[in-house]
């Protein structure tokens, strides 16, 4: 540096470019580095510091995609404990929590450790519950970790092991591996840079294995992808140069006055010079666009290259298998990354593709990625200890063991389960009153409990502190309530429509009779007589339609379409009228002054819940009910007994639950029933701490028991009882209302007022054709009356019979026709007259 360089290249080991860069930043000398690959080297931190190989942050993104490709959720970190692998682990870190995993073991080695050092880290490792491991290293220290691991037994199956980029170098560089380097390795994951192939790369490799081997090599050494990116960052920097002298600039340095102050040491300090243009050889560097033996070379806006991308390597027998790609813009694929780059990103989850790998022990089968920790220690799952519903879960006098619904549908999934599961039940509660579920569901994020077997419902609160499985049975909160039987009474024949279905049916049937005596009136004679006899026919017809026992025949084209519509409407009331009244009368019938939750709601009345369960919550928080009225019941006698007592002696008015309990609860209790439908939607699952394969793999079996059966059979064997006669009764009358009969009234309604429209305008051309155009005729443009007189003249007409106008006008047309006959031969006598009269002055002339 004292010789006044303007850029370095190198060094190799990022813990040494840590140092340098300060170095380079003070010195303002570019640093390019194709090795140094931590990611907290950045361009923020240390501006000429330029990296021409991709970061490492790059490498554990693609193993975090192959992480969350495969579904698993921990991973342990073994790794170098120095600048590179902290940071490297920390990236990762980082991106695996972006996909909700993460990495649930750290276990960092010294740079120098013994055999027996990494024996021991090892050994810990395999005592932990995670089963995928990644392995951050160098190509020195990590054979000899791989080595340990293959003689504890931990190549074998059950195990996924990730290496980073180290064991791909070490693999093309010291290609083939020994036999016995290779047996330790076998069924490994590693990233390797892709590189594209081109003319480019075949000629330089061409060059280096010429230049690597024969007889003037020193060493056998295969090519990786560190010589292409030293390559490349020679060229990079010549281009860098050209373009710098080209743009007539100069090399100049200056005295560092920080250094320059620093005297009696021997490192000579004062003699490093500031490089004054390397701010403009710095941006000549990031401006460089080409193509090399690496493929293209060019810088984005954060100062990183272009297209980072990787390939999947799994070591298999005696050499390696491409199983895909990884690439930053289009994720996991098996197709190489540049022919995606034409085609629009798609980094979803469905487009993520790998062939699939031989997992370590010559397997096919995707290692689950975890088993229970191998150190004796069994899984402490909660069960409450209540008082209510034995029938679901309770504990065995004497013993710690438990029995009921729930108890057996967790060890039939159990049994359904690939592995064993080490666990013990710890009872929670004092077995005097009901324990609180949240509270049991929230000891299990302290760690107090692994998991919770039990009746506990799934809430919104409980789902943000844990997981739960597939629900195993439905159970929503419902109403009891004390009922008593409906008596019938006179009146019963009234109750199947309300009071305005009734008040509508009656003025359609008077609406419908006079509609058609209106079309029947001037054509039909039974339809014909004095005012009160047509009175007592509309009546009679319009209601005698309701039994189809109409004795009058309608004649009118229009009459009839009214009658055939409304036929269909009393067919559809009478049908409707009867099944209700049948039911009524037939189905014993139930009453409660409680009509649901909205009554409890708006009411002032006591409300009865079960000690420890999520209702209470939910009637404060999400229906707004005081607290002052809520009163919580222990057990189902003591829940009977309110709600028998009833709130005037102290008692509640209702009961709320959830479904489950209150089948069996109401099952030998006749006097009570469900009010209503049910208000929430809740199941009880098992729960589980967040992310713990356990509660999916439990889900799983419990739908492969609902498919088989297995679920059902457990359910009858302890919850099948005999139901209450009275819980098939009907709860008070279901009377039809107006609104489901509107359409039919509407049609109806549309149809009369159509003929009747269709009625007058025939009336009005019959009309204004014969009696206005004979007033016209005979008064011959004079005035023709006023318009109370033309009133009354339409109205006689409307009522008039339509034969005896007819008749009347056949009559008067015809002595038009006679009159005009007469007038006719008048004219023609005169006519023959005057021409004789004419021939004989013509003769006398």
């Amino acid at each position: 540096m004292a010789r006044r360089t303007v850029a370095i290249i190198g060094p190799h080991s990022s813990v040494t470019a840590h140092v340098i860069t300060h170095i380079a930043n003070e010195l303002q000398v570019p640093l390019l580095s194709f090795s140094a690959l931590d990611p907290t080297l950045s361009s923020l931190q240390f501006p000429f510091f330029i990296r021409t190989c991709h970061s490492d942050l790059y490498q554990m993104t693609a193993i975090a995609d192959l992480v969350n490709y495969h579904d698993w959720k921990d991973v342990i970190a073994v790794y170098l404990d120095d600048d590179n692998g902290r940071n490297g682990i920390g990236a990762l870190g980082d991106k695996l929590a972006e996909r909700r995993c993460r990495i649930s073991y750290k276990a960092p080695l010294s740079p120098d450790a013994s055999m027996e050092e990494i024996t021991n880290v090892l050994v810990q490792v395999a005592l932990a519950e995670s089963r995928v491991i990644v392995v951050h290293a160098n190509t020195q220290f990590g054979p000899k970790l791989f080595s340990v691991a293959k003689n504890l037994g931990m190549m074998g199956t059950g195990y996924v092991w990730i290496a980073t980029a180290f064991l791909s170098a070490l693999l093309d560089i010291n290609s083939p591996l020994s036999p016995d380097s290779l047996d330790d390795i076998q069924g490994v994951l590693t990233p390797r840079m892709y590189i594209p192939d081109s003319q480019l790369k075949r000629r330089f490799a061409s060059r280096w294995k010429n230049l690597t081997s024969g007889n003037t090599a020193n060493a056998h050494l295969g090519l990786s992808f560190l010589p292409l990116y030293a390559y490349d960052t020679v060229f990079v920097l010549a281009h860098a140069l050209d373009a710098f002298f080209k743009q007539g600039n100069q090399i100049t340095f200056s005295t560092d006055s920080k250094l320059s102050s620093l005297h009696g040491d021997n490192l000579n300090l004062e003699a490093l010079k500031i490089f004054n243009e390397g701010n403009l050889l710095r941006s000549n560097i990031y401006e460089v666009n080409m193509t090399g033996v690496s493929g293209p070379f060019k810088y984005t806006s954060d100062r990183n290259l272009v297209n980072p991308a990787y390939e999947i390597i799994n070591v298999v027998g005696t050499g390696t298998r491409r199983i895909g790609y990884w690439s930053n813009y289009s994720g996991l694929s098996v197709v190489p990354p540049e022919t995606l780059y034409s085609e629009p990103a798609n980094l979803s989850r469905e487009n993520q593709k790998l062939f699939p790998p031989i997992w370590p022990g010559n397997t096919g089968e995707r290692p689950r990625g975890w088993v229970f920790p191998n150190n004796g220690r069994l899984l402490k799952i909660g069960v409450p200890k209540g008082v209510s519903y034995k029938e679901f879960v309770s504990q065995i006098k004497g013993t710690d063991m438990f029995e009921g619904f729930c108890i057996d549908v967790f060890l039939a999934a159990v049994n359904l389960l690939s592995y064993a599961v080490p666990y013990k039940f710890v009872a929670y509660g004092d077995g005097k009153s009901n324990p609180s579920m949240t509270e049991l569901v929230r000891m299990i994020t302290t760690g107090e409990f692994d998991g919770a077997v039990g009746d506990i419902a799934i809430t919104t609160e409980r789902t943000r502190m844990v997981d739960f499985t597939q629900p195993y049975i439905e159970s929503g909160l419902v109403v009891v309530a004390p009922v008593r039987k409906s008596e019938s009474n006179a009146l019963a024949f009234l109750a199947p429509f309300t009071p305005n279905m009734w008040c509508v049916t009656a003025i359609f049937f008077i609406l419908v009779g006079a509609v058609v005596w209106i079309l029947e009136h001037r054509v039909n004679d039974e339809f014909r007589g004095p005012p009160k006899k047509q009175v007592v026919t509309v009546l009679w017809f319009s209601f005698s339609t309701m039994f189809f026992s109409h004795r009058e025949n309608t004649v009118s084209t229009l009459g009839r379409f009214v009658l055939i519509i409304w036929l269909f409407v009393v067919l559809i009331i009478n049908s409707s009228y009867t099944a209700s009244l049948t039911s009524i009368l037939t189905v014993q019938q139930l009453y409660s002054p409680i009509k649901g939750i909205e009554s409890l709601v708006i009411g002032k009345e006591p409300i009865g819940y079960t000690q420890g369960s999520f209702a209470r919550n939910y009637l404060v928080q999400e229906l707004n009910i005081d607290e002052s009225r809520l009163v919580p019941l222990t057990t189902p006698e003591e829940a009977a007994k309110a709600l028998r007592k009833g709130p005037e002696n102290g008692g509640v008015a209702a009961y709320i639950d959830e479904r489950a309990y209150t089948d069996i609860f109401l099952s030998s209790r006749c006097d009570l029933t469900v009010i209503g439908q049910e208000f929430t939607r809740n199941g009880w699952g098992f729960a589980f701490p967040r992310d713990s394969p356990l509660a999916v793999d439990l889900s799983t079996a419990i739908l492969q028991m609902i498919d088989s059966g297995d679920l059902q059979r457990i359910h009858d064997k302890w919850l099948l009882s005999s139901a209450c006669l009275s819980q098939g009764a009907k709860f008070e009358v279901e009377r039809l209302q107006l609104k489901s009969f509107w359409g039919l009234y509407m049609i109806c309604g549309l149809a009369c007022l159509l003929a009747l429209f269709i009625y007058l305008i025939q009336i009005w051309r019959q009309y204004h054709k014969h009696y206005v155009s004979e007033e016209l005729h005979s008064t011959d443009g004079q005035n023709i009356g006023s318009k109370s007189s033309h009133l009354k003249t339409f109205l006689s007409f409307v009522d008039e019979k339509e034969e005896t106008f007819k008749s009347r006008s056949k009559r008067r047309k015809m002595e038009r026709i006679s009159y005009r006959n007469s007038e006719g031969s008048l004219s023609i006598s005169s006519n023959q007259g005057y021409a004789s009269r004419r021939s004989e002055c013509a003769s006398e002339v």
